[in-house]
């Protein structure tokens, strides 16, 4: 009798395990059928393998991991301006799935805590990494920055190359640039002028 069953069992997990296979990526087929309709063959040579490497991309860049974010370090002083410049990241257009290149800089008042360096590239790749506008890109990472370090003198400034207006459209070159400010920064004063003066540098 339990022969019998263990054997019941065994089939089962068999059929379990068979019905648990890994199922094909929705996206290689979504892939195949773009290249048929801009008039590819799928099947010829140099693109075979396309549509796998197309799905691993998108996964790459969408399941992205920035890792620790909010590592902290003490202060020896208060008040000063840290500011961080060139940070370079690569996201998507929302509106035509292109990409856009955006250097960002990121400037905050410190506190009793400082922010590690290597965050501020961090926390804006994780919100690079997603469909986007540059507006949101830039105001995604002032309140990051604003809710980790808890200072509201924040400033994030990006100056982006949009693909979907210098490959479609108008096919012209174009930098963009877009703010978010806040805090002291934000108002007529030491502050600012201080940040001015560094980002005009």
């Amino acid at each position: 009798m339990s022969t019998d069953v263990e054997s019941e069992a065994l089939t089962t997990a068999l059929d379990l395990d068979r019905t648990q296979e890994p199922q094909p990526d929705p996206l290689i087929a979504l892939a195949v059928r773009l290249l048929q309709e801009i008039g590819e063959d799928p099947n010829r040579d140099g693109l075979r393998e396309t549509p796998e490497r197309f799905a691993r991309w998108w996964r790459e860049f969408t399941d992205y991991d920035p890792g620790t974010v909010s590592t902290l370090f003490e202060s020896t002083s208060t008040g000063q301006l840290v500011l961080v410049s060139g940070i370079q990241v690569w996201s998507l257009c929302e509106h035509h799935l292109l990409p856009f290149s955006c250097s960002i800089t990121v400037a905050y008042r410190s506190g009793q805590r400082l922010l590690g360096l290597s965050k501020f590239a961090r926390i804006a790749h994780q919100h690079a990494h997603r469909l986007q506008l540059q507006e949101r890109l830039v105001a995604d990472i002032a309140a990051d920055v604003i809710e980790i370090t808890g200072s509201q003198d924040v400033a994030v400034v990006g100056h982006g190359e949009h693909l979907c207006m210098t490959m479609r459209g108008i096919k012209t070159d174009a930098r963009m640039t877009s703010t978010s400010i806040h805090g002291d920064f934000a108002r007529t004063g030491p502050a600012r002028d201080e940040l001015l003066t560094f980002l005009h540098r």
